[in-house]
């Protein structure tokens, strides 16, 4: 018999019923330290002053007028982004699979309205993970997100991670552009190097196609930098942004240059919902909280010191954690356990994780966590890592007596 709400999620047995910065609270009143941010979603943490009286602000004015009208929040929040990226325009969405698939379409139409139609081919590689649609799924090439929603659609040749020489192969006549994540969330928290990322801009323009990347996990601060592509060097042509865009509101968006959306013009894309009053006000302040003087540099502060803290504690316990990886507060613990048998120890230890592909661990608090919370995240875990362990001993003794 199936349940009320669709059963595509293998929930824990844990609900919340309020939250106030980087915590959340359940209905008996049990707290937990979240470290996974509602997967790198709430920037900001729990209720955040700012975020509150600007959503309640707005929502005693207008909730949604559709984008058939200017909605003056969208013309605000775009020149804010233009200015402070590469990018000179935006399209709003909902999601970062909205986001993703906007910048799909307009790599392909770029291409379109420049003459050449038959470049509709995007490169993606292996670990990638860019959303939930059926061309998002295809172009992440998942098997287990593919499975079962019949043939894949066309278009996303795969290379794998990091493989320049493949991925010089694989572009073609036909190609449109290369898409990646600056660092792999989903796969694993898999950074790029810097030399890459800018090999991989050079063979952009010397093919003369578009690069687009996927910042809806990296982006908003989250590495340390407003957006990730910023320490790499490489600008894209086209960015995905979508979670801590939002600080916990749905909201995504497209950012591109000119000549990257010159074949977006009127009816070739849009949304209802897309940057309505209410997810602008929001998408704002989250932006009035992150431009502060200090605070992307106390992200960067704060994510070194925690990545040392995390090293220390893979030292520590190296049965259980093989290796730290991440920037600022995208962070992973590659372990040698399963991930989830982390990730429950943690749980009952009072901490909230997320898992990944590669057998990782993230830990993703949200960017205003200080040392104090940082220490107490550190202690659950050194808990749950003891608790593993003294498992793994008793197993082995089982299976010597045995």
């Amino acid at each position: 018999m199936i349940t009320p709400v669709l059963p595509t999620y293998a929930r824990a047995d844990l609900e919340f019923e309020r939250g106030e910065g980087p915590y959340l609270f359940t209905p008996e009143g049990d707290k937990y330290l979240d470290f996974g941010s509602g997967v790198a979603v709430n920037l900001l943490g729990h209720a955040h002053p700012r975020l509150v009286a600007a959503l309640t602000e707005q929502a005693g004015k207008v909730w949604h007028t559709s984008n058939l009208y200017r909605v003056p929040g969208q013309e605000k929040f775009a020149r804010r982004l233009t200015e402070a990226t590469f990018a000179d325009t935006v399209f709003f969405a909902n999601s970062g699979a909205e986001a993703m698939e906007c910048a799909i379409k307009m790599a392909r139409k770029y291409h379109s309205a420049s003459g050449n139609p038959e470049r509709y081919e995007i490169i993606t590689f292996e670990g990638a993970f860019h959303g939930r649609t059926l061309a998002t799924i295809a172009a992440g090439g998942q098997a287990k997100h593919l499975d079962g929603f019949g043939p894949k659609m066309e278009g996303f040749p795969q290379v794998p991670f990091g493989d320049m020489a493949a991925l010089k192969v694989a572009i073609n006549e036909k190609t449109a552009a290369i898409l990646l994540e600056p660092v792999q969330g989903e796969g694993g928290i898999r950074p790029f190097l810097p030399e890459t990322l800018r090999a991989i801009r050079k063979l952009c323009d010397e093919n003369g196609i578009l690069l687009i990347f996927d910042e809806v996990q990296t982006g908003m601060g989250r590495t340390g930098t407003l957006f990730a592509y910023e320490q790499s060097g490489a600008t894209p042509d086209i960015m995905g942004v979508a979670k801590g865009i939002g600080g916990g509101f749905p909201l995504g968006a497209c950012l591109a240059t000119a000549e990257a959306a010159k074949g977006m013009t009127a009816g070739s894309h849009g949304s209802t919902y897309g940057g309505n009053p209410l997810a602008m006000a929001v998408g704002n302040a989250v932006f009035d909280v992150v431009l502060e003087k200090g605070f992307l540099e106390r992200v960067r502060a704060t994510g070194l010191k925690f990545k040392q803290k995390l090293a220390r504690l893979a030292d520590e316990h190296p049965a259980i954690i093989e290796t730290v990886r991440g920037e600022g507060l995208l962070l992973g613990l590659k372990c040698r356990v399963p991930n989830t048998d982390l990730i429950n120890a943690a749980y009952g230890e009072h901490l909230l994780t997320v898992g990944a592909g590669d057998n990782v661990v993230r830990v993703i608090p949200p960017l205003i966590v200080g040392e104090a919370e940082l220490d107490e995240a550190l202690g659950a875990l050194e808990r749950a890592c003891a608790k593993l362990e003294t498992k793994l001993d008793e197993e082995q003794k089982k299976e010597g007596v045995a």
